[in-house]
């Protein structure tokens, strides 16, 4: 049975969970506001096939709270919130895209300006224009955000091989790359140039072809890609794809990806520090895409979104030596900084509240 939004409320830290329902179009969705604590929430707009109504509240739970975690040490002036637009196996072909898009819009600017929604899995920029003919809460419409994604994660993968191995050249290193879409063929693009050696795989063969065509990558079946002998794995698919089933089988010294949720369990960042394994967090190393995605919204210049993507890599470094410090896996240090800017904050007065 759903939880009811007093249930939520009570049960996550979430300010605001939205059950939104158009039956006219055919549309189910769920806003999910984690915190507007730094800013209104701004997260991108998910539309998937969801075994059940729970599970997809589950995901937006989790994915809002990532993004307010990524916003908030990435600098950003902006809470966290996700939404999923809810894509029923029996619709078939006969979705009507555009009247669910339209009505996702129509709830959202119900909510004034609380939520600010983008591109996510399953969605793209020229479905954030349809959504937008509804509302004006909509980042991300001038351009692909991927090349930064991508470029963010690099920076991420160069800051860990600097403090794994005190130099952050990937030439002669191998990447095993889990996920060829957008993000994850920029990234082995962007790879293949600094002289890193590549394996890749997708769920889709077509996708696996063009990074392999590209960049000369080696392709492995989807399920291999756990025990590739590398120097870097590069999650770039869906979440919690680090697990107890997993982790162990890994063959890496470093972990550093862009999907988002790449833990299963918090316990999992512990399993890979226990087979030293080092992680950077990945609403750390996956900001680039964020940056890149809320410069409309913030009013930044391409210059000044370069420059915060660059940044990532000092991030990094100061989570993995913060994680040093305090003896503790990445993934609790990274929430550790982000909890006290965020508690900084909370003395001041959200506009939202």
């Amino acid at each position: 049975m759903t939880p009811t939004m007093e249930e939520l409320s009570t049960a996550t830290d979430h300010e605001r969970v939205v059950f939104c329902r158009d039956p006219a179009a055919g549309y189910r969705g769920v806003i999910a506001i984690h915190s507007t604590v730094a800013g209104p929430a701004v997260g991108g707009t998910r539309l998937w096939t969801y075994t059940s109504e729970e599970e997809a509240v589950t995901d937006a739970l989790r994915l809002s709270r990532g993004m307010t975690y990524k916003n908030a040490m990435a600098g950003l002036p902006l809470g966290g919130g996700k939404s999923v637009i809810l894509h029923d196996l029996q619709d078939g072909d006969g979705m009507d895209r555009e009247a669910l898009l339209l009505a996702h819009g129509r709830f959202i600017e119900r909510l004034g300006g609380r939520y600010v929604a983008g591109e996510d899995v399953g969605t793209s920029l020229a479905d954030m224009a349809v959504i937008r003919r509804e509302t004006s809460h909509v980042a991300g419409v001038a351009g692909d955000p991927s090349p930064r994604t991508a470029r963010g994660v690099v920076r991420a993968m160069l800051a860990a091989a600097l403090h794994r191995w005190g130099s952050d050249g990937l030439a002669g290193r191998t990447v095993a790359i889990q996920g060829c879409g957008h993000v994850g063929f920029h990234l082995a693009r962007e790879l293949q140039e600094s002289g890193a050696g590549l394996v890749v795989t997708d769920l889709d063969p077509e996708r696996v072809r063009r990074v392999v065509a590209a960049t000369g990558a080696r392709a492995v079946e989807p399920d291999e890609i756990f025990d590739v002998a590398a120097d870097v794995f590069a999650p770039c698919a869906l979440g919690a794809i680090l697990n107890s089933g997993t982790v162990p089988r890994l063959r890496v010294a470093i972990v550093t990806g862009a999907a988002n949720n790449q833990l299963r369990e918090p316990e999992d960042g512990e399993r890979l520090r226990e087979r030293n394994i080092l992680y950077v967090p990945d609403y750390v190393a996956n900001a680039g895409g964020v940056i890149f995605g809320c410069s409309e919204v913030l009013g930044w210049s391409e210059e000044a979104v370069n420059e915060r993507v660059e940044k990532i890599y000092t991030t990094v470094l100061e989570v993995l030596r913060l994680a040093d410090q305090q003896d503790e896996p990445p993934h609790v240090a990274a929430d550790r900084l982000v909890e006290r800017h965020l508690k900084a904050l909370q003395g001041g007065v959200s506009r939202w509240k």
